[in-house]
Protein backbone atom coordinates (compact mmCIF):
# COMPACT_ATOMS: atom_id res chain seq x y z
CA UNK A 1 0.00 0.00 0.00
CA UNK A 2 1.89 3.59 -0.28
CA UNK A 3 2.36 5.91 1.83
CA UNK A 4 0.21 8.88 2.14
CA UNK A 5 2.90 10.89 3.71
CA UNK A 6 6.45 11.43 2.90
CA UNK A 7 9.33 12.79 5.01
CA UNK A 8 12.22 14.28 4.19
CA UNK A 9 15.14 13.31 7.09
CA UNK A 10 17.58 16.20 6.65
CA UNK A 11 21.21 14.81 6.39
CA UNK A 12 24.74 15.94 6.00
CA UNK A 13 26.33 12.18 6.19
CA UNK A 14 25.92 9.04 6.62
CA UNK A 15 23.45 8.11 9.78
CA UNK A 16 21.24 5.44 10.48
CA UNK A 17 17.67 6.43 9.10
CA UNK A 18 14.02 4.58 9.40
CA UNK A 19 13.48 1.56 7.52
CA UNK A 20 10.17 2.55 5.99
CA UNK A 21 9.63 4.17 3.00
CA UNK A 22 7.99 6.74 4.27
CA UNK A 23 10.83 8.57 5.52
CA UNK A 24 13.48 9.51 3.38
CA UNK A 25 16.75 10.30 3.88
CA UNK A 26 18.28 13.32 1.62
CA UNK A 27 21.49 14.72 1.47
CA UNK A 28 21.83 18.49 2.16
CA UNK A 29 24.19 20.47 -0.11
CA UNK A 30 25.60 17.66 -1.84
CA UNK A 31 26.59 20.00 -4.60
CA UNK A 32 29.05 20.97 -2.49
CA UNK A 33 30.14 18.22 -0.30
CA UNK A 34 33.09 15.40 -1.59
CA UNK A 35 31.56 12.56 0.96
CA UNK A 36 28.92 11.00 -0.99
CA UNK A 37 26.64 8.05 0.64
CA UNK A 38 23.75 6.36 -0.70
CA UNK A 39 21.30 8.41 -0.79
CA UNK A 40 19.04 11.13 -2.48
CA UNK A 41 20.81 14.18 -2.93
CA UNK A 42 19.28 18.21 -3.29
CA UNK A 43 21.61 18.28 -6.49
CA UNK A 44 19.27 17.53 -9.09
CA UNK A 45 16.71 19.26 -11.49
CA UNK A 46 15.73 22.69 -10.38
CA UNK A 47 18.16 23.15 -7.26
CA UNK A 48 19.77 25.45 -4.41
CA UNK A 49 22.51 22.89 -2.96
CA UNK A 50 25.29 24.98 -3.30
CA UNK A 51 23.46 27.27 -1.16
CA UNK A 52 22.90 24.78 1.62
CA UNK A 53 26.00 26.42 3.83
CA UNK A 54 23.39 29.78 5.05
CA UNK A 55 20.46 28.23 3.80
CA UNK A 56 20.78 24.77 5.47
CA UNK A 57 18.05 22.28 5.19
CA UNK A 58 16.18 24.95 3.11
CA UNK A 59 17.94 23.51 0.34
CA UNK A 60 15.85 20.38 0.34
CA UNK A 61 13.08 21.63 0.78
CA UNK A 62 13.44 23.75 -2.39
CA UNK A 63 14.85 20.95 -4.31
CA UNK A 64 11.43 18.45 -3.19
CA UNK A 65 9.33 21.89 -3.74
CA UNK A 66 10.57 22.53 -7.56
CA UNK A 67 10.75 18.79 -8.56
CA UNK A 68 7.57 17.41 -7.63
CA UNK A 69 8.85 15.20 -4.92
CA UNK A 70 5.59 15.53 -2.48
CA UNK A 71 3.30 15.05 -5.55
CA UNK A 72 2.34 11.49 -5.20
CA UNK A 73 1.15 11.76 -1.91
CA UNK A 74 -1.09 13.75 0.37
CA UNK A 75 1.01 15.29 3.17
CA UNK A 76 4.90 16.89 3.11
CA UNK A 77 6.88 16.52 5.91
CA UNK A 78 10.66 17.36 6.86
CA UNK A 79 12.39 16.08 9.78
CA UNK A 80 16.15 16.19 10.67
CA UNK A 81 18.83 12.91 10.62
CA UNK A 82 18.82 13.90 14.45
CA UNK A 83 15.36 15.06 15.18
CA UNK A 84 11.98 13.32 14.84
CA UNK A 85 8.51 14.38 16.27
CA UNK A 86 8.41 11.97 19.37
CA UNK A 87 5.89 9.18 19.46
CA UNK A 88 5.28 5.27 19.76
CA UNK A 89 4.73 3.50 16.33
CA UNK A 90 9.04 3.33 15.30
CA UNK A 91 11.94 2.90 17.43
CA UNK A 92 15.30 3.84 16.31
CA UNK A 93 18.62 4.29 18.16
CA UNK A 94 16.61 3.33 20.80
CA UNK A 95 14.51 6.04 21.25
CA UNK A 96 10.46 6.61 20.45
CA UNK A 97 9.77 8.66 17.07
CA UNK A 98 6.45 8.93 15.01
CA UNK A 99 4.82 6.63 12.31
CA UNK A 100 2.64 7.41 9.23
CA UNK A 101 -0.47 5.87 11.45
CA UNK A 102 0.65 7.57 14.07
CA UNK A 103 0.95 11.44 12.46
CA UNK A 104 -2.11 10.22 9.54
CA UNK A 105 -4.43 9.81 12.97
CA UNK A 106 -3.61 13.17 14.11
CA UNK A 107 -3.83 14.82 10.21
CA UNK A 108 -7.62 13.50 10.68
CA UNK A 109 -8.13 16.17 13.58
CA UNK A 110 -5.24 18.98 12.47
CA UNK A 111 -4.21 20.65 9.17
CA UNK A 112 -0.43 20.31 10.29
CA UNK A 113 1.71 19.30 12.86
CA UNK A 114 4.43 21.47 14.37
CA UNK A 115 7.30 21.19 17.13
CA UNK A 116 6.35 21.90 20.93
CA UNK A 117 7.08 25.76 21.27
CA UNK A 118 10.14 26.72 22.85
CA UNK A 119 9.80 29.18 25.38
CA UNK A 120 12.52 31.56 25.93
CA UNK A 121 11.01 33.28 28.99
CA UNK A 122 13.72 36.13 30.27
CA UNK A 123 13.16 37.67 26.53
CA UNK A 124 11.14 38.36 23.14
CA UNK A 125 11.90 36.65 20.15
CA UNK A 126 12.92 39.46 18.58
CA UNK A 127 15.21 39.99 21.46
CA UNK A 128 16.40 36.61 21.50
CA UNK A 129 17.37 37.05 16.96
CA UNK A 130 18.89 40.50 18.05
CA UNK A 131 21.15 38.88 20.99
CA UNK A 132 22.00 35.63 18.84
CA UNK A 133 22.34 36.60 15.58
CA UNK A 134 22.21 39.80 13.30
CA UNK A 135 19.07 41.82 13.83
CA UNK A 136 19.49 43.75 10.89
CA UNK A 137 18.53 40.76 8.81
CA UNK A 138 15.42 40.37 10.76
CA UNK A 139 14.25 44.21 10.38
CA UNK A 140 15.09 43.18 6.48
CA UNK A 141 12.45 40.65 6.42
CA UNK A 142 10.25 42.93 7.68
CA UNK A 143 10.84 45.34 5.84
CA UNK A 144 10.22 43.19 2.74
CA UNK A 145 7.17 41.97 4.27
CA UNK A 146 5.96 45.40 5.05
CA UNK A 147 6.67 45.76 1.24
CA UNK A 148 5.13 42.88 -0.33
CA UNK A 149 2.58 41.07 1.93
CA UNK A 150 1.52 43.83 4.45
CA UNK A 151 -1.27 41.50 5.11
CA UNK A 152 1.00 39.17 7.15
CA UNK A 153 2.50 42.33 9.49
CA UNK A 154 0.21 41.49 12.39
CA UNK A 155 1.44 37.96 12.44
CA UNK A 156 5.27 39.08 12.17
CA UNK A 157 4.41 41.85 15.28
CA UNK A 158 2.48 38.85 17.04
CA UNK A 159 5.60 36.62 16.63
CA UNK A 160 8.34 39.04 17.45
CA UNK A 161 6.70 39.93 20.38
CA UNK A 162 6.27 36.84 21.84
CA UNK A 163 8.10 34.07 23.25
CA UNK A 164 7.92 30.93 21.76
CA UNK A 165 8.74 29.51 18.54
CA UNK A 166 8.43 26.11 16.99
CA UNK A 167 11.74 25.41 15.97
CA UNK A 168 13.78 23.01 13.62
CA UNK A 169 11.28 23.86 10.55
CA UNK A 170 9.58 20.40 11.20
CA UNK A 171 6.63 19.91 10.03
CA UNK A 172 4.26 17.33 8.08
CA UNK A 173 1.48 19.01 6.37
CA UNK A 174 -1.01 18.98 3.64
CA UNK A 175 1.03 19.45 0.65
CA UNK A 176 -1.33 22.06 -0.86
CA UNK A 177 -0.51 23.73 2.10
CA UNK A 178 3.53 23.36 1.83
CA UNK A 179 3.68 24.62 -2.22
CA UNK A 180 1.66 27.95 -0.71
CA UNK A 181 4.22 28.26 2.37
CA UNK A 182 7.14 27.66 0.07
CA UNK A 183 6.06 30.30 -2.53
CA UNK A 184 6.06 32.92 0.01
CA UNK A 185 8.66 31.75 2.04
CA UNK A 186 11.52 31.40 -0.83
CA UNK A 187 10.16 34.83 -2.25
CA UNK A 188 11.19 36.64 1.02
CA UNK A 189 14.75 35.19 1.76
CA UNK A 190 15.46 35.73 -2.16
CA UNK A 191 14.72 39.31 -1.87
CA UNK A 192 16.82 39.56 1.27
CA UNK A 193 19.70 37.74 -0.46
CA UNK A 194 20.13 40.22 -2.77
CA UNK A 195 20.18 42.90 -0.17
CA UNK A 196 22.31 41.41 2.39
CA UNK A 197 26.30 40.42 2.42
CA UNK A 198 27.15 37.36 4.44
CA UNK A 199 30.68 37.24 2.84
CA UNK A 200 32.22 38.64 6.53
CA UNK A 201 29.94 36.08 8.45
CA UNK A 202 31.35 33.02 10.56
CA UNK A 203 30.20 29.92 9.71
CA UNK A 204 27.27 29.82 11.97
CA UNK A 205 25.56 33.17 10.58
CA UNK A 206 25.88 32.25 7.52
CA UNK A 207 23.24 30.07 8.65
CA UNK A 208 21.25 33.03 8.30
CA UNK A 209 18.28 31.92 5.69
CA UNK A 210 17.98 28.79 8.06
CA UNK A 211 17.20 30.77 11.10
CA UNK A 212 15.03 33.32 9.63
CA UNK A 213 13.23 30.73 8.28
CA UNK A 214 12.54 29.59 11.40
CA UNK A 215 10.47 32.61 12.24
CA UNK A 216 9.01 33.05 8.89
CA UNK A 217 7.67 29.57 9.81
CA UNK A 218 5.67 30.84 12.40
CA UNK A 219 4.44 33.97 10.75
CA UNK A 220 2.88 31.84 7.93
CA UNK A 221 1.44 29.43 10.84
CA UNK A 222 -0.10 33.06 12.88
CA UNK A 223 -1.65 34.35 9.78
CA UNK A 224 -3.28 31.42 7.88
CA UNK A 225 -4.59 30.11 11.35
CA UNK A 226 -3.11 27.33 10.51
CA UNK A 227 -5.24 24.03 12.75
CA UNK A 228 -2.08 22.84 14.22
CA UNK A 229 -0.40 20.22 16.68
CA UNK A 230 2.14 19.97 18.54
CA UNK A 231 4.99 17.12 19.12
CA UNK A 232 7.78 16.92 20.66
CA UNK A 233 10.86 16.45 19.41
CA UNK A 234 12.55 12.92 20.07
CA UNK A 235 16.46 14.02 19.88
CA UNK A 236 18.33 11.07 18.97
CA UNK A 237 22.09 12.00 20.06
CA UNK A 238 20.26 13.77 23.14
CA UNK A 239 20.13 17.77 24.18
CA UNK A 240 21.64 19.38 26.78
CA UNK A 241 19.55 22.23 27.59
CA UNK A 242 21.38 23.57 30.85
CA UNK A 243 23.80 24.37 28.09
CA UNK A 244 21.55 26.32 25.85
CA UNK A 245 19.89 28.06 29.22
CA UNK A 246 23.36 29.45 29.63
CA UNK A 247 24.32 30.28 26.29
CA UNK A 248 20.89 32.24 25.80
CA UNK A 249 22.14 34.24 29.53
CA UNK A 250 25.39 34.95 27.68
CA UNK A 251 24.17 36.42 24.71
CA UNK A 252 21.49 38.62 26.28
CA UNK A 253 23.96 40.05 28.54
CA UNK A 254 27.13 39.66 27.35
CA UNK A 255 26.82 40.35 23.76
CA UNK A 256 28.20 43.68 22.54
CA UNK A 257 30.56 44.20 25.66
Amino acid sequence: MQSQVKIIVATHKPYEFPNVDYYVPIHVGKAIKQNDFAVMGDDSGEHISLKNSSFCELTALYWAWKNHFFDDVDYAGLVHYRRYFAGNGLSLKGKAIASEQELLSLLKSYDCVVSKKRNYVIESVYDHYKNAHEQKDLDLVKAIIQQDYVDYIPAFEQVMKGKTLHLFNMFVMKKEMFYAYCEWMFDILFKLEQQIDISNYDAYQKRVFGFLSERLFNVWLVKNNVNLVELKVSNLEGENLFKKAVGLLKRKFLKGL
